[in-house]
This record gives C-alpha cells, sequence and structure tokens, in this order.
C-alpha cells in the first residue's frame, strides 16, 4: 500500500510538469474544446499504455531496438508538430462560435502518436516503475498494477489540464487571435519538447 501511494505522489509531480503530452492537451481544448481536449488526453495515454505494455511485458531488448527504430518516426512527428503550431499561429482568429471542430478520431490518434513514439518517456518508464515493486513473488502482478495506477493518475491529471485549459478558453471569446498564438505556440512547445526528448544512454 505505501508504494502505491508512493507510485501516486510521483506521478502526480510527474504530470505537473510541462511536457509534449500536456502542450499538446492544452492546445487541442484552447482550439477545438474541452471534448477535444480530453479526447487527446486519452490518445496520449493510450500511446503511454502501449509503451507499458512493452516495459511490464519485459521485453527490454526489444525496448531497446523500438527506441532506435521510432527516432525517425519521432523526427516526423516534430516536423508535423512544428508545421501545425506556425500555420495555426499564422491563422487569422476566429470566433469560437464559428470554429469547424476537426475529427475526434484526428485529435486522439494525434495524442496518441505523439506518445507513443517518444523514447525518452518509453525508457524513462523501464526505470521507474520497477522502483515501486517488491522483489518478491508475485513481483510481475505489482508490476501491472503499478502501470495501471500509472495510467490511471496520468489520464485524471492530463483530463485536468484539458478541463482548465478549456475554462481558460472561454475568457478569449472575443480575442481570437490570442488564442491562436496560444495554440500555435503549444503545438510548437509540443513538437519542440518531442525533439529534446533523447533516448537516455
Amino acid at each position: 500500500m505505501t508504494n502505491i501511494l508512493a507510485l501516486i505522489a510521483a506521478t502526480a509531480v510527474l504530470v505537473l510538469i510541462p511536457g509534449p503530452n500536456m502542450a499538446i492537451i492544452v492546445a487541442a481544448s484552447l482550439r477545438d474544446g474541452m471534448r477535444y481536449g480530453l479526447i487527446c488526453a486519452f490518445g496520449t495515454t493510450a500511446g503511454l499504455a502501449l509503451q507499458l505494455v512493452l516495459v511490464v511485458g519485459g521485453m527490454v531488448v526489444i525496448i531497446q531496438m523500438v527506441a532506435s527504430a521510432l527516432i525517425w518516426i519521432k523526427w516526423a512527428g516534430v516536423v508535423y508538430l512544428l508545421y501545425l503550431g506556425i500555420r495555426t499561429w499564422k491563422e487569422p482568429g476566429e470566433d469560437l462560435g464559428a470554429i469547424r471542430h476537426r475529427s475526434g478520431a484526428v485529435t486522439f490518434w494525434r495524442g496518441f502518436g505523439l506518445a507513443a513514439v517518444n523514447p525518452k518517456t518509453l525508457l524513462f518508464n523501464a526505470a521507474f516503475l520497477p522502483q515501486f515493486v517488491t522483489s518478491a513473488p508475485g513481483a510481475s502482478g505489482q508490476l501491472w498494477l503499478s502501470a495501471a495506477v500509472f495510467l490511471l493518475v496520468v489520464v485524471v491529471g492530463d483530463s485536468l489540464w484539458a478541463i482548465f485549459a478549456a475554462r481558460a478558453r472561454k475568457y478569449m471569446q472575443g480575442n481570437g487571435k490570442l488564442r491562436q498564438r496560444m495554440t500555435g505556440g503549444l503545438l510548437v512547445g509540443s513538437g519542440v519538447g518531442l525533439a529534446l526528448a533523447r533516448q537516455p544512454l
């Protein structure tokens, strides 16, 4: 029980630290509203879940190989996010009521892709989760439980980021240009964050 509480506390602190996932979730909420921010949060959580399956499955060698293979995909994602951010920054401000929302599926998969191809989180989780597991019979079950708790805290924390951004969006009803620039800046920030996410040695 002590380990679980420590895991919850440590994960909550991680969620509070701005990073690529938080940036793209907040950008989705600012641009399209809370629903889309939440969809994006579920997408990033699904991407993390895919990484945790690899981690908890004990495929350390495969994890190393996958992290290396993801480098090219990661850089394609960086370019795409920078493109989206710059394009959004340059777009004229729109009235919130006139915005045409993009597909929820596009928002989900954008969040999923950003989280899934980040080699830094892949290997970080491989080192992070075992710290909350005792070396005793049933350790594998403890690791799966820790992964589930980790994901639960992450999705709750990221959803709160989406809700917070959606609330802030309401105060930008008359300033579409500012909202577009904030959204564009966050997308560029998520791209830069992904670019700086290096595979740990």
